[in-house]
């Protein structure tokens, strides 16, 4: 199907609901591409009111059915690299009458979950991994003596991380039985970019690629009817004429097939049917289309990568009212670079995320996108400090998460003015426990040398990215929340913060309670509340999570009977944890009560949703913090 426009306001019952591989192993081949139809108008439909990974799923209808045809899990383990194309897997394995749940709190994940289903064998959220997850599989699968199979799926832009090249070079000499599936559309989030991509673009384009993929799949049908155990000998002697040389994959001693339709269902059936009784790893290269089957998603694929609900007729998203984070830290960056030669940018893949494209268009020369490489990209920022430059590196919290060795060993150590942006830092929201971005107060605040803040809001935002950029001491870093703040206007020209020192709002006597970052909003509440109920209250904005603001904690703590923090960041090892730290230090005895994310995987759901489940509210504040204070006549308003 060449587009589902003409679809939308029919039934979704064309064809029997399938719910297992039984239920697909049925259907007559012939059906296939209507159901590929099907699954694709509900996918367009459903995540019109969730949102969700539209554009991946629509191009992995065709090799999703296939994989469910050929195989049968649970038994058979298919492994998808991110696993945000995962959407046709779930729908075909007993979740089709719950698609429409999707990002939605006790919905179904927006990626694949073991603990969702028997038919998730891996659970993923970041790129890179399924390769060596399915090696991992299929080495025990071989000292077990099972028989099952092992598909793993990745797109191309995998193959720009190191995982994967770390797990190819493995493969041949781990098992003789493994499938690695190229998923090919020239597409992560944003165009992949690198060697490796020029790599596969140019197989794409060459003069030779459309004969030699009309090649290959003529040789699967010339097959069909025949044994293939018969035929096997002779693809091996004949492989190299038949289909397209690949030099890459042979040196990794992998058999490869490709390229070939990856739309083509039938084609994509015969093939694994074949492949499935080799004795050999092989790789199979497919050809497919990012958002196939929907105009919208075919013309931006970059903003139906990922997005939230949209009109099913255009595409159209709610405009935002203010702009994002992410969008100011473009929009500054460029304008701090205009004076400054020396500024640079620098992406892991999400110039768009992180909202880099300004940067890039205004100086081309000085933004550096690397793939999906975060090591990589610690390590090339490192480089780029030591010869003078002011480099800025945005990324995820969740994704720096894998650079953590570079944030001790190559920048900490040697103290380089790397300057982190950490996007998504705190609740992700819908997305789930795979991209809150919880962990790096914990994972950062103990390394030495780095300084490290957060914004209450915009103005403040842009206040310490110009603190950094004119910062050559050392390393610096600063996180902040996914999409827009309170609505701040940033002054006409930034200001530089004095390091460590944090932002005393109002002053009191009785309870102080410091404030990191977007949390400020629930410390007010919690304040005026206070106040309400007869208390002296001072209110901190923290800023600083790395220097502390020493002498404003002991001030506060000498005179108030409690201070209270709060942190859109895990408690164990965060920014309440430094205040009783330092207070521990000093001798000074004061109790402390924290509000923030317990020590578990938070979910995914809205956060008004998930702060309430787990108590970052203002009833909760209250309730720890009128346990330390002395009764008041007007306390019995607090009920």
């Amino acid at each position: 199907m060449e587009n589902c426009s003409d679809f939308y306001d029919t039934p979704t019952d064309q064809l029997p609901r399938i719910d297992n591989g039984a239920d697909l192993k049925k259907l007559p081949l012939e059906d296939l591409p209507k159901l590929a139809e099907n699954i694709r108008r509900t996918l367009i439909r459903s995540l019109s009111n969730t949102g969700g990974h539209l554009g991946p799923n629509l191009g992995v209808v065709e090799l999703t059915i296939a994989l469910h045809r050929v195989f049968q899990t649970p038994a058979d383990k298919f492994i998808f690299d991110v696993s945000h194309q995962g959407y046709v897997h779930k729908m075909l394995t007993g979740r089709w009458d719950r698609i429409h749940t999707l990002r939605t709190y006790e919905g179904l994940n927006g990626f694949l979950l073991r603990s969702e289903s028997e038919h998730d064998c891996y659970g993923a959220g970041h790129a890179g991994t399924a390769v060596s997850a399915a090696l991992g599989m299929a080495a025990a699968r071989d000292l077990l003596g099972g028989k099952e199979h092992v598909i793993a799926v990745a797109g191309d832009a995998a193959f720009t991380c190191g995982t994967t090249f770390e797990a190819l070079n493995n493969i041949a000499e781990t098992t003789k039985r493994f499938i690695l599936v190229l998923n090919d559309n020239e597409w992560s989030i944003d165009r992949n970019v690198g060697a490796i991509a020029r790599y596969f673009h140019a197989l794409q384009t060459s003069s030779a690629f459309d004969h030699i993929r009309d090649k290959a799949a003529s040789f699967v049908e010339r097959t069909i009817g025949k044994s293939v155990r018969d035929i096997a000998g002779r693809v091996e002697i004949g492989a190299k004429n038949l289909l397209f040389p690949n030099v890459l994959f042979e040196k990794f001693g992998m058999r490869y097939y490709g390229p070939i339709d990856g739309h083509d269902v039938g084609l994509l059936v015969r093939t694994f049917e074949f492949l499935k009784e080799l004795d050999a790893p092989v790789i199979l290269h497919i050809i497919t289309e990012k958002g196939r089957g929907y105009e919208p998603a075919k013309a931006n694929p970059m903003k139906f990568h990922g997005l939230g609900p949209y009109k099913t007729e255009t595409g159209e998203t709610p405009p935002s009212s203010s702009p994002t984070y992410s969008q100011l830290l473009g929009a500054y960056l460029t304008r701090f670079s205009q004076t400054d030669p020396r500024l640079t940018a620098i992406t892991a893949a999400m110039p768009s995320g992180t909202g880099l494209l300004e940067f890039q268009k205004a100086v081309p020369q000085r933004y550096f996108d690397v793939g999906i490489a975060e090591e990589h990209a610690a390590l090339f920022a490192c480089g780029q400090a030591t010869q003078g430059l002011r480099p800025f590196l945005a990324i995820y919290s969740t994704f720096f998460q894998r650079a953590y060795d570079m944030a001790i060993h190559d920048i900490g150590i040697q103290n380089l003015p790397v300057r982190l942006c950490m996007d998504r830092a705190g609740l992700s929201g819908d997305d789930g426990p795979t991209h809150h971005g919880l962990f790096d107060v914990g994972y950062l605040r103990h390394v030495p040398n780095w300084i490290f803040m957060q914004p209450k809001d915009e103005e403040e935002f842009i206040d310490m990215l110009w603190t950094m950029a004119n910062h050559d001491d050392g390393p610096s870093a600063i996180r902040y929340p996914r999409g827009i703040g309170t609505g701040a206007l940033p002054k006409d020209e930034p200001q530089l913060l004095e390091i460590g020192k944090a932002e005393v709002v109002t002053d009191g006597d009785d309870i102080a309670l410091f404030s990191l970052g977007g949390m400020f909003s629930l410390a007010e509440k919690t304040r005026d509340r206070l106040v309400e109920l007869g208390y002296s209250v001072a209110l901190i904005n923290a800023r600083w999570i790395k220097p502390l603001d020493t002498e404003c904690i002991e001030r506060f703590a000498r005179k108030c009977s409690l201070l209270l923090s709060f942190e859109d960041a895990v408690l164990m090892n965060g920014f309440g944890s430094a205040l009783v730290e330092h207070l521990n230090d000093v001798g000074i005895v004061c109790p402390v009560e924290r509000i923030g994310w317990p020590d578990q995987f938070i979910e995914h759901g809205t956060p008004d949703v998930l702060m309430r489940k787990h108590g970052l509210t203002v009833e909760n504040a209250l309730a720890k913090a009128l346990k330390h204070l002395p009764v008041r006549k007007s306390n019995a308003l607090a009920g």
